[in-house]
């Protein structure tokens, strides 16, 4: 009898294409069904986040409902892949000893096996993590006509906060001619915004060859703009400051599919915080990195920010603040300091009050929400091109979709409406949207119809 199997997907979007591959691996198995709901499910695998406090508490609270459903006996098992396992598959075991299959970043292409129970253990960890290729079976789970494509894994950076590194291990990055199949797979399979991620992404391919291959995330997206004609847009996430080059900067500017939206963490401004941090890059760098980009046209930014960091004083915060204030991001998410064991930063001796942590953080988005609203009520008369994502999750029965400088989830949205008539788009499709009122995250628009007078129907169809 066939097994109905729910995937819970947590943490980044590099964690989702794991989730997809699963799902791949799993619908090819004759012996599986993939279920939407939980209530539907005999089997649930949870791949968890083990970046920061937080994410690691989501993940152990869902694991644990899980295993409460089991013990219920409204699950037959409870499976336990992504960071949180890589990194604590031990304690997990002895803790949680109700769940059945506790998989890594490297080994979760193991989940049939572990469904079925044929691992030889219940634990089965090794290091690193799984680098797909485009003939990997995957299921998109975005909806709309959006995909995420995961370029490299891993991170060879040292930052002093960050533990992705020891989970994920160095950076592998994929060949171009790789990349640029998979996206144009995608393509086919109806996607028009290919959503490219890695740990590092402007330090992609240098692994692959540190001496040739400064610019070979430009030469990926000259691939993607000549060869990809599949999809329509292409963009681009965690893009930090170093090997920004200036041809990739003017790539943005010049490119057919490249869309100007630029996700650039920074985490802070002080030189004395960034050295801890091991950043390799202080403010007179970062300035200069934002005046160049700002020269690009209707560019959107975007950076996070890290509020808490050990000792942190009031001095170097306000140096913080006044910085957010000076730059006037487009879009700003702020991070409240998370000492992870196995770093650096978490041993440090001078952590700051968690209360601290958490006012800094508030303040710092007080202070953008306002930037946001301000520069929201400049697309306001404006007529945009929007990609539909299909029904709003906040507001029933309303449409809604994204500009170009919206990626989905971080982001805010546009609310679509039709005020002017048309035939109502489907997802994935874009769709002229005339701007008429702004919020502080999210925008509202009137779908401007493609064709008013239904001419293209051989029928004049007038309103009064």
């Amino acid at each position: 009898m066939v097994k109905k199997v729910h995937m819970i997907s947590l943490g980044c979007p590099k964690n989702r294409v794991d989730s997809e591959v699963m799902v791949g691996m799993i619908q090819g198995d004759g012996a599986f069904e993939m279920v939407a709901d939980v209530e539907d499910a005999e089997i649930v695998v949870v791949n968890t986040c083990g970046f920061i406090d937080a994410a690691k508490e989501e993940s152990v609270d869902t694991i644990m409902e899980m295993v409460d459903l089991k013990k219920r006996g409204l699950l037959g098992k409870v499976v336990v892949t992504g960071c949180l396992s890589q990194r604590y598959s031990g304690e997990l075991e002895t803790e949680i000893p109700e769940v059945d299959a506790i998989l890594g970043t490297q080994t979760f292409t193991s989940i049939n096996e572990a469904l079925h129970g044929r691992l030889s253990q219940k634990t089965y960890i090794q290091p690193g993590s799984f680098i797909m290729d485009h003939e990997v079976a995957r299921t998109n789970t975005v909806r709309g006509g959006t995909a995420y494509l995961k370029i490299a894994e891993g991170c060879s950076r040292s930052c002093s906060f960050c533990i992705i590194p020891t989970i994920r291990g160095t950076q592998k990055s994929r060949s171009i001619d790789d990349v640029v199949a998979e996206a144009r797979k995608l393509g086919r399979a109806g996607v028009n915004e290919v959503i490219l991620v890695a740990q590092d992404m402007t330090s992609y391919g240098i692994d692959l060859d540190p001496k040739h291959n400064r610019d070979y995330l430009l030469r990926l997206l000259r691939r993607l703009d000549e060869e990809a004609d599949e999809i329509s847009w292409v963009r681009l996430l965690y893009m930090y400051p170093w090997n920004f080059t200036d041809d990739l900067v003017e790539f943005f500017q010049t490119s057919e599919k490249l869309v100007p939206y630029v996700d650039m963490p920074l985490q802070h401004i002080n030189r004395r915080i960034l050295k801890s941090m091991k950043r390799n890059i202080q403010r007179d760098a970062q300035a200069r990195l934002i005046d160049k980009l700002r020269g690009i046209d209707d560019l959107v930014l975007r950076t996070s920010l890290i509020a808490g960091y050990p000792g942190e004083t009031d001095a170097e915060f306000r140096e913080l603040y006044d910085w957010v204030k000076e730059v006037e991001f487009d879009r700003v998410g702020v991070f409240v300091y998370s000492p992870e064991e196995g770093t650096a930063a978490g041993a440090m001796e001078d952590q700051v009050e968690e209360h601290v942590k958490v006012e800094r953080r508030d303040a710092l988005m007080e202070l953008q929400q306002g930037i946001s609203e301000r520069k929201n009520a400049e697309w306001v008369g404006q007529t945009t091109e929007v990609i539909v994502d299909g029904v709003s999750e906040e507001h029933e029965l309303v449409l809604e979709g994204r500009h170009y400088g919206q990626a989905p989830d971080i982001d805010g949205v546009v609310y679509l409406s039709f005020d002017y008539g048309g035939d109502v788009p489907v997802p994935g499709e874009f769709v002229e949207v005339e701007i008429q009122q702004a919020g502080a995250y999210d925008l509202t628009g009137v779908v401007i119809p493609k064709d008013p007078l239904g001419l293209g129907e051989g029928k004049l169809n007038l309103r009064s």
